[in-house]
């Protein structure tokens, strides 16, 4: 059993895309493989084959490995609703909101989590790559790490260090990131790949031959910049669209609240050829538009008064009376209710807050959190939608009674309104299926579709990412570090 640990530099430096091309690089060896992350932060999660919760980005590596997602390769999710304070999740199950300082307490317990489900997988699969968060120099963090070097020393696992070029500096993030390092863990580091590089590789070469002399370890190799790539975020909304010719297109605007979650529901629509899809920032006026979505929240009622302070709410009852359409989605469907109450003080303090009263239906937060994965069909069309649900809320009242999912398990979901043009769900997911994506944009005024697959667009990308491992990282190395056999 071998375990091999990707660290970054700084966040966003690429250890999620490293993670996930190893994964399929591992695959293609013949060699069973599982992702792990052991703390991740991150408002965009999936629901996995056990109904827990996990990090979007385990999910993608999972794919890459050929797995379905299981709860135990995030063991530690963090989801912030607030500067200070989030729900912490441990082995896919929500056990509460802690502030920063008491799960900095509760770190030794959760750390515990960590190693159990990782000496589960350890029993299934001949090898774990695992996904560090942040930056292991991140001095104040240090003590009771779990996310970093605390689980490499804990489970003695070498470690590549990944920076991002593209940013500067890169020869002294990772020069300056050893150095914070104990021996012990300056040890553990077994090399180096630098990420996104844009140039000629010769013009480099000097900087990384200092970098090996100095450091005494190996440059294991550099990865291009790779355009038009497409990975699902852990956080960072994504807001590159693709090059269309299509003359037709249609305007998508999302709103982009405080606590917005999930919004990885919108990549198959950043990505589709027909739609010009924009995220409306704070301060910034809601644009013309034939379809506006109100995304998934982690704090609804905070996030619907700061749609309200914006300004937003008039321009979704401008927008309906000039006949544009409106979707919700999960803490969407929410504030398109009547009222949302939180008595448990679940995402702040408890109480209700009105709704913007365009459904007949409210919504109570309650402690146990809905998490499934399910499929059915998209009324009135029937076309074929899967997707998860993901949400502390239950919702009833009137506006159920004609609801925009039948799902396979016999329930139905979410509301269509009266006059048709605003639907209601709790379904993430929504637009990844080629027929139900089609049918939305349909009935948000397109009228003739393109069908795009988004799955198979991942699946290509995912296979790219493995191409570049083979053709600009040291394989023989990597070899060695995974416990495979040297190649003949």
């Amino acid at each position: 059993m071998a375990l091999l640990m990707v660290q970054g530099t700084t966040s966003d430096a690429g250890k999620s895309t490293l993670v996930t091309a190893l994964c399929r690089w591992a695959r293609r060896q013949g060699l069973a493989v599982a992702p792990f992350k052991p703390q991740n932060m991150a408002l965009n999660s999936a629901v996995t084959i056990d109904q827990g919760e996990i990090g979007r980005a385990q999910a993608v590596q999972a794919q890459a490995a050929g797995l379905a997602p299981h709860s135990d390769m995030n063991p530690v999710l963090l989801k912030p609703n607030s500067d200070t304070g989030a729900q912490v999740i441990i082995q896919g199950r929500a056990i509460g909101t802690m502030q920063a300082l008491d799960y900095h307490h509760y770190k030794q317990t959760a750390r515990e989590a960590v190693l159990q489900s990782c000496r589960r997988l350890q029993a299934q699969y001949p090898l774990l790559l695992v996904e560090g968060a942040g930056s292991p120099a991140e001095i104040n963090l240090r003590e009771g790490d779990i996310a970093n070097m605390g689980f490499a020393e804990a489970v003695d696992c070498p470690v590549l260090l990944i920076a991002d070029i593209d940013r500067g500096g890169v020869f002294a993030h990772l020069v300056g990131t050893l150095a914070l390092l104990s021996p012990s863990e300056q040890a553990r580091v077994r090399g180096f790949v630098i990420n996104r590089f844009r140039g000629d590789l010769a013009l480099l070469q000097p900087g990384l031959d200092w970098l090996e002399q100095r450091t005494g370890k190996p440059v294991l190799g550099v990865l291009p910049y790779v355009h038009d790539l497409h990975l699902e975020a852990e956080d960072a909304i994504q807001t590159r669209q693709e090059m269309t010719v299509e003359a037709q297109r249609l305007r998508v605007c999302v709103p982009v609240l405080p606590r917005i979650s999930n919004h990885t529901d919108f990549d198959p629509l950043r990505l589709h050829p027909q739609v010009d899809l924009q995220f409306v920032g704070p301060g910034q006026a809601m644009p013309a538009a034939d379809l506006i979505i109100l995304p998934g929240s982690k704090s609804v009622r905070a996030d619907l008064a700061s749609l309200r302070a914006q300004g937003w709410d008039q321009a979704l009852l401008r927008h309906l009376r000039y006949g544009g359409k409106l979707l919700g989605i999960c803490g969407g469907l929410q504030m398109l209710g009547q009222r949302i109450d939180d008595p448990l003080g679940l995402e702040g303090a408890p109480g209700s807050s009105p709704g913007l009263g365009l459904l007949a239906l409210s919504s109570e937060l309650q402690a146990d959190k809905q998490l499934r994965r399910v499929s059915g069909c998209l009324l009135p069309e029937g076309a074929t939608v899967t997707g998860y649900e993901i949400h502390a809320g239950v919702s009833q009242g009137a506006a159920l009674a004609q609801p925009a999912v039948r799902l396979d398990d016999a329930r139905t979901d979410g509301a269509r309104s009266a006059d048709g043009q605003i639907i209601a769900t709790y379904l993430h997911g929504l637009f990844e299926q080629p027929e139900a994506c089609a049918a939305l944009l349909r009935w948000a005024g397109l009228r003739e579709v393109v069908q795009v697959n988004y799955h198979a667009r991942r699946e290509q990308d995912i296979e790219r990412l493995a191409d570049l491992i083979e053709a600009h990282l040291d394989t023989r190395l990597l070899r060695e570090l995974c416990g495979m056999s040297p190649q003949p």
